[in-house]
Protein backbone atom coordinates (compact mmCIF):
# COMPACT_ATOMS: atom_id res chain seq x y z
CA UNK A 1 0.00 0.00 0.00
CA UNK A 2 1.53 3.19 -0.84
CA UNK A 3 1.80 5.65 2.30
CA UNK A 4 -0.35 8.23 2.54
CA UNK A 5 -3.46 5.83 1.21
CA UNK A 6 -6.61 5.22 3.20
CA UNK A 7 -6.06 1.45 4.73
CA UNK A 8 -8.75 -1.36 3.75
CA UNK A 9 -6.36 -3.94 4.60
CA UNK A 10 -7.29 -6.10 7.68
CA UNK A 11 -6.74 -4.39 11.35
CA UNK A 12 -3.30 -5.47 12.64
CA UNK A 13 -3.18 -6.54 16.22
CA UNK A 14 -0.39 -4.12 17.10
CA UNK A 15 -2.39 -1.30 16.32
CA UNK A 16 -3.97 -1.97 19.50
CA UNK A 17 -0.61 -0.62 21.29
CA UNK A 18 -1.57 3.18 19.79
CA UNK A 19 -3.26 4.07 23.46
CA UNK A 20 0.40 3.96 24.59
CA UNK A 21 0.41 7.60 26.16
CA UNK A 22 4.03 10.04 25.70
CA UNK A 23 5.58 11.39 28.75
CA UNK A 24 3.31 14.81 29.50
CA UNK A 25 0.84 16.11 31.48
CA UNK A 26 -2.21 17.99 30.20
CA UNK A 27 -1.38 21.61 28.55
CA UNK A 28 -2.00 24.50 30.94
CA UNK A 29 -3.03 28.14 30.74
CA UNK A 30 -0.49 29.30 28.79
CA UNK A 31 -0.92 33.31 30.38
CA UNK A 32 -2.62 34.36 33.01
CA UNK A 33 -5.03 36.62 31.58
CA UNK A 34 -6.84 34.94 28.64
CA UNK A 35 -10.43 35.91 27.03
CA UNK A 36 -12.77 33.04 26.44
CA UNK A 37 -13.20 31.55 23.11
CA UNK A 38 -16.32 29.58 23.01
CA UNK A 39 -15.64 26.21 20.60
CA UNK A 40 -18.04 24.11 19.56
CA UNK A 41 -17.64 20.66 18.17
CA UNK A 42 -20.70 18.88 15.53
CA UNK A 43 -22.41 16.20 17.02
CA UNK A 44 -20.93 16.95 20.23
CA UNK A 45 -22.45 18.09 23.83
CA UNK A 46 -19.80 19.17 26.13
CA UNK A 47 -18.72 16.00 28.36
CA UNK A 48 -20.86 13.72 26.62
CA UNK A 49 -19.69 10.83 24.26
CA UNK A 50 -17.77 11.78 20.57
CA UNK A 51 -19.49 9.89 17.69
CA UNK A 52 -17.72 7.05 16.22
CA UNK A 53 -17.07 8.64 13.23
CA UNK A 54 -14.36 10.72 14.70
CA UNK A 55 -12.55 8.13 16.35
CA UNK A 56 -9.07 6.25 14.85
CA UNK A 57 -10.87 2.76 15.45
CA UNK A 58 -14.10 1.45 16.73
CA UNK A 59 -15.80 -1.28 18.16
CA UNK A 60 -15.60 -4.93 16.28
CA UNK A 61 -17.33 -7.95 16.98
CA UNK A 62 -13.94 -10.05 16.55
CA UNK A 63 -10.53 -8.74 17.87
CA UNK A 64 -12.05 -6.05 19.75
CA UNK A 65 -11.34 -3.26 17.47
CA UNK A 66 -11.19 -2.05 14.15
CA UNK A 67 -10.18 0.92 12.01
CA UNK A 68 -12.59 4.13 12.49
CA UNK A 69 -13.64 6.28 10.01
CA UNK A 70 -11.10 9.09 11.58
CA UNK A 71 -12.80 12.21 10.60
CA UNK A 72 -11.65 15.14 11.77
CA UNK A 73 -14.87 17.05 12.76
CA UNK A 74 -16.16 20.11 11.96
CA UNK A 75 -15.29 22.95 14.80
CA UNK A 76 -16.37 26.29 15.09
CA UNK A 77 -14.89 28.91 17.41
CA UNK A 78 -15.78 32.41 18.45
CA UNK A 79 -13.52 35.06 17.11
CA UNK A 80 -10.20 36.17 19.34
CA UNK A 81 -9.70 39.71 20.95
CA UNK A 82 -8.97 42.33 17.75
CA UNK A 83 -4.96 41.71 18.16
CA UNK A 84 -5.23 37.80 17.12
CA UNK A 85 -3.18 36.99 13.90
CA UNK A 86 -3.47 33.60 14.34
CA UNK A 87 -5.05 30.55 16.04
CA UNK A 88 -3.68 27.43 16.83
CA UNK A 89 -5.72 23.74 17.70
CA UNK A 90 -4.71 20.96 20.07
CA UNK A 91 -6.59 17.96 20.78
CA UNK A 92 -5.21 15.76 24.11
CA UNK A 93 -6.08 13.06 25.96
CA UNK A 94 -5.66 13.40 29.69
CA UNK A 95 -6.23 9.75 30.45
CA UNK A 96 -4.47 7.70 28.25
CA UNK A 97 -2.71 4.59 30.50
CA UNK A 98 1.16 5.43 32.21
CA UNK A 99 2.01 1.68 31.69
CA UNK A 100 0.77 -0.05 28.96
CA UNK A 101 1.74 -3.89 29.97
CA UNK A 102 -1.78 -4.34 30.33
CA UNK A 103 -3.40 -3.01 27.74
CA UNK A 104 -5.63 -4.74 25.53
CA UNK A 105 -4.58 -8.09 26.79
CA UNK A 106 -7.18 -10.62 26.99
CA UNK A 107 -8.16 -11.35 30.89
CA UNK A 108 -6.54 -8.26 32.00
CA UNK A 109 -8.01 -5.02 32.89
CA UNK A 110 -7.12 -1.22 33.37
CA UNK A 111 -8.20 -0.07 36.00
CA UNK A 112 -9.67 3.18 37.05
CA UNK A 113 -7.33 4.21 38.97
CA UNK A 114 -3.97 3.36 36.83
CA UNK A 115 -1.83 6.69 36.47
CA UNK A 116 -2.35 8.14 33.48
CA UNK A 117 -0.24 10.87 30.97
CA UNK A 118 -1.29 12.62 28.40
CA UNK A 119 -1.91 11.75 24.17
CA UNK A 120 -1.76 14.25 21.51
CA UNK A 121 -4.12 13.89 18.70
CA UNK A 122 -4.19 16.70 16.75
CA UNK A 123 -1.20 19.39 15.83
CA UNK A 124 -2.31 22.21 14.07
CA UNK A 125 -1.20 25.55 14.09
CA UNK A 126 -1.00 28.86 11.99
CA UNK A 127 -4.51 28.94 11.26
CA UNK A 128 -5.26 32.56 10.12
CA UNK A 129 -7.35 34.74 11.91
CA UNK A 130 -10.10 35.33 9.61
CA UNK A 131 -10.67 31.43 10.16
CA UNK A 132 -12.87 30.14 13.00
CA UNK A 133 -14.04 27.03 11.62
CA UNK A 134 -13.11 23.89 9.55
CA UNK A 135 -15.23 21.64 8.29
CA UNK A 136 -15.59 17.92 8.96
CA UNK A 137 -12.81 16.01 7.43
CA UNK A 138 -10.81 18.83 6.59
CA UNK A 139 -7.48 17.61 8.57
CA UNK A 140 -8.39 13.97 8.07
CA UNK A 141 -10.64 12.19 5.65
CA UNK A 142 -10.03 8.15 6.84
CA UNK A 143 -7.73 6.32 8.77
CA UNK A 144 -4.55 6.24 7.06
CA UNK A 145 -1.43 4.26 7.80
CA UNK A 146 1.70 5.52 8.30
CA UNK A 147 -0.02 8.65 8.63
CA UNK A 148 -0.76 11.77 6.68
CA UNK A 149 2.05 14.06 5.80
CA UNK A 150 2.91 16.86 8.61
CA UNK A 151 3.89 20.52 7.28
CA UNK A 152 1.46 22.92 5.59
CA UNK A 153 -2.03 22.94 4.26
CA UNK A 154 -4.75 25.04 3.03
CA UNK A 155 -6.15 25.60 6.54
CA UNK A 156 -2.93 25.85 8.48
CA UNK A 157 0.49 23.96 9.42
CA UNK A 158 0.14 20.25 11.23
CA UNK A 159 2.37 18.97 13.48
CA UNK A 160 3.02 15.30 14.55
CA UNK A 161 0.88 13.97 17.07
CA UNK A 162 1.44 11.22 19.43
CA UNK A 163 0.89 8.32 17.57
CA UNK A 164 4.28 9.02 15.48
CA UNK A 165 6.39 8.78 18.82
CA UNK A 166 3.70 5.64 20.16
CA UNK A 167 4.22 3.42 16.85
CA UNK A 168 8.32 3.97 16.81
CA UNK A 169 8.78 3.51 20.55
CA UNK A 170 6.38 -0.37 20.08
CA UNK A 171 8.49 -1.09 16.57
CA UNK A 172 5.23 -1.46 15.02
CA UNK A 173 6.43 -1.61 11.25
CA UNK A 174 3.02 -1.97 9.78
CA UNK A 175 1.97 1.02 11.29
CA UNK A 176 5.56 3.68 11.03
CA UNK A 177 5.18 6.79 10.31
CA UNK A 178 4.69 11.02 10.85
CA UNK A 179 1.31 11.04 11.87
CA UNK A 180 0.58 14.68 10.81
CA UNK A 181 -2.69 16.88 11.96
CA UNK A 182 -5.42 14.89 13.77
CA UNK A 183 -5.82 11.02 13.97
CA UNK A 184 -9.09 10.24 16.50
CA UNK A 185 -9.50 8.22 19.78
CA UNK A 186 -8.30 4.51 20.17
CA UNK A 187 -8.29 3.87 23.83
CA UNK A 188 -7.69 0.72 25.37
CA UNK A 189 -10.98 -1.53 25.19
CA UNK A 190 -9.99 -2.95 28.59
CA UNK A 191 -9.88 0.30 30.43
CA UNK A 192 -12.47 1.13 33.03
CA UNK A 193 -12.05 4.92 32.75
CA UNK A 194 -13.82 6.63 29.61
CA UNK A 195 -10.99 9.02 27.91
CA UNK A 196 -11.53 12.81 27.48
CA UNK A 197 -11.12 14.49 24.80
CA UNK A 198 -9.83 18.01 24.79
CA UNK A 199 -10.65 20.33 21.38
CA UNK A 200 -8.48 23.44 22.77
CA UNK A 201 -8.46 26.08 20.31
CA UNK A 202 -5.97 29.36 21.22
CA UNK A 203 -6.02 33.07 19.94
CA UNK A 204 -2.24 33.94 19.41
CA UNK A 205 -0.77 37.16 18.44
CA UNK A 206 1.28 36.36 15.88
CA UNK A 207 0.63 35.14 12.96
CA UNK A 208 2.77 32.21 12.60
CA UNK A 209 4.97 30.21 15.32
CA UNK A 210 8.49 29.59 12.93
CA UNK A 211 8.13 25.64 14.08
CA UNK A 212 10.71 23.70 12.65
CA UNK A 213 9.25 20.95 10.14
CA UNK A 214 7.83 17.49 11.94
CA UNK A 215 6.86 19.65 15.26
CA UNK A 216 5.09 18.32 18.19
CA UNK A 217 2.37 19.41 20.44
CA UNK A 218 5.14 20.17 23.26
CA UNK A 219 6.96 22.12 20.80
CA UNK A 220 3.78 23.92 19.65
CA UNK A 221 3.10 24.68 23.13
CA UNK A 222 6.32 26.00 24.22
CA UNK A 223 6.10 28.37 20.96
CA UNK A 224 2.52 29.82 22.04
CA UNK A 225 4.13 30.93 25.23
CA UNK A 226 3.45 34.57 26.10
CA UNK A 227 1.21 35.02 22.45
CA UNK A 228 -1.73 33.78 23.86
CA UNK A 229 -4.87 36.21 23.79
CA UNK A 230 -7.57 33.86 24.28
CA UNK A 231 -8.57 30.10 24.67
CA UNK A 232 -11.46 27.37 24.63
CA UNK A 233 -12.08 23.65 24.77
CA UNK A 234 -14.86 21.92 24.11
CA UNK A 235 -14.75 18.06 25.71
CA UNK A 236 -15.69 14.77 24.44
CA UNK A 237 -15.42 11.57 26.00
CA UNK A 238 -14.98 7.98 24.46
CA UNK A 239 -14.52 4.41 25.47
CA UNK A 240 -14.06 1.24 23.49
CA UNK A 241 -14.93 -1.64 26.66
CA UNK A 242 -18.35 -2.53 26.08
CA UNK A 243 -18.92 -2.04 29.82
CA UNK A 244 -18.15 1.50 29.51
CA UNK A 245 -20.08 1.73 26.25
CA UNK A 246 -22.91 0.98 27.91
CA UNK A 247 -23.29 3.17 30.68
CA UNK A 248 -22.10 6.33 28.52
CA UNK A 249 -25.10 5.01 25.89
CA UNK A 250 -23.21 5.04 23.17
CA UNK A 251 -24.25 1.64 21.47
Amino acid sequence: MRRNQPTRRRWPALILLSAVALLGSPPKALAQDQAKLHVTVAGLKNNQPLPDRYAFCVPARTGHVKPGPDLSPAIRWSKGPSATRSYAIIMYDPDAPADRRNMNQEGKTVFFGTPRRTFYHWVLVDLPAATTALPQGADSRAFTRHGKPPGPTPHGLRGVNSYTQVFTMTHNTRMMGAYGGYDGPCPPWNDERPHHYHFTVYALDIPKLQLAAGFDAAQALQAMKGHVLARGEAVGVYSLSPAVRGKLHMD
